[in-house]
């Protein structure tokens, strides 16, 4: 399969090389002093690919294995913006509306005063219920999860906060894909998000066996924080293969630089059309204003999937020095994705280690600032 983006280099796509070198630095940098074993980075504009590198090592266990080019990199919650897009694809084909309740298309779900929640609401984290607990039973078992889902309880009036919902919202969005194309939500986003783009062996949620081998392992820093240490939870053929709608995608980071570029330029890539220009449009503009997420502490600027940058002082990954249009999303600890509408550029940053705030949140507004900063016109 031909990649999708061709290649190019930074100064014919109007990148300065200099903050590109700093970019460079900073990465290698944060390897030599054992930040996290390995790093992955893609950048592109204008449906080409500018930038591809990979740092360190995607495996450290039994011996240090390199990061290569075609490795998986655990996406964590940039998996949620690949789930949400299999949902606007279902309401620009008129399967579903925004404005429907998640009830509607999944009877049940209005149990326990859950029947007005919009799948607005469920996808801009005001649902209502960000600690609901789901079993790892359900990742084999979609009839259960169906069940789990329908029986979440309000912690708070949908609609009345944000409160990012790090799991249990995108679980429902699976349910709600299952119940709407009666298909497995990860058969559907491979087929129709996937596989059209040109990403088959590249992005995955549910991860098939054949694939295991080329995956990173996550780490996390020690106690003594001198080393990095192999975590348990995702490091298994059972996590990898269950496609964790809010948090278990696997992808290189040039397939993200992907498909934000897809974003980037409308909705179409390297000539095919996903989507519509007025559904990207309508799917990353602001829902929730500069209303504070109270899991985040900060106005996180809520689209259908990703958050933009909007004009406060701060924001989580995309950078400070983002125009107010760029959206995205990061995964816990260890990643971002992010377009930039205005200049027509993507950025992919994927690491394999989960190293907590203040330390990532302050890495990942450099690493966006110093792209930020090499963009040229």
């Amino acid at each position: 399969m031909t990649f999708p983006l061709s290649a190019a280099t930074p100064a014919t796509l109007d990148f300065d090389d200099a903050a590109l070198a700093r970019l460079d630095e900073l990465i290698t940098r944060h390897i030599a002093e054992r930040r996290y074993p390995g790093a992955q980075i893609a950048l592109a504009r204008h449906g080409q690919l500018g930038l591809a590198r990979s740092y360190g090592a995607a495996r450290t266990e039994p011996q240090p294995a390199a990061a290569k080019d075609d490795t998986l990199w655990l996406l964590y919650s940039n998996t949620k913006v690949i789930t949400t897009c299999a949902v606007w694809l279902l309401a620009e084909r008129g399967a579903l509306r925004f404005t429907d309740t998640v009830a509607s298309h999944v009877p049940g779900y209005e149990a326990n005063a859950k029947g007005d929640i919009t799948i607005i609401q469920l996808l801009t984290h005001q649902a209502g219920y960000p600690n609901a607990v789901v079993p790892k039973e359900v990742w084999d078992d979609h009839d259960l999860l169906r069940k789990v889902v329908c029986n979440f309880t309000l912690e708070f009036t949908p609609g009345s906060r944000v409160h990012y919902h790090g799991a249990t919202a995108h679980w429902t969005a699976a349910v709600l894909i299952e119940a709407v194309t009666k298909t497995d939500y990860r058969a559907f986003i491979r087929d129709n998000v996937a596989e059209p783009l040109g990403l088959g062996r590249e992005l995955f949620v549910g991860l098939p066996d054949s694939e295991h081998g080329r995956t990173v392992d996550m780490h996390e820093p020690s106690a003594d924080g001198t080393q990095q240490v192999v975590r348990a939870d995702e490091n298994n053929a059972a996590f990898r293969r269950a496609g964790v709608p809010g948090g278990g995608g696997y992808a290189t980071a040039r397939a993200m630089a992907a498909f934000y570029q897809m974003l980037a330029q409308g909705g179409t890539l390297n000539g095919v059309r996903l989507l519509s220009p007025r559904t990207v449009a309508y799917v990353t503009r602001n829902f929730t204003g500069d209303r504070v997420d109270h899991y985040m502490g900060m106005p996180m600027h809520r689209g259908l999937g990703p958050h933009s940058r909007g004009a406060t002082d701060t924001i989580r990954g995309l950078g400070s020095l983002a125009a107010p249009q760029t959206f995205g999303h990061g995964g816990v600890g260890s990643s971002y994705c992010w377009a930039d509408p205005t200049s027509g550029v993507s950025f992919a940053y994927l690491s394999n280690s989960r190293v907590p705030d203040p330390w990532h949140s302050a890495r990942m507004d450099v690493i966006s600032n110093l792209v930020h900063t090499a963009i040229n016109g």
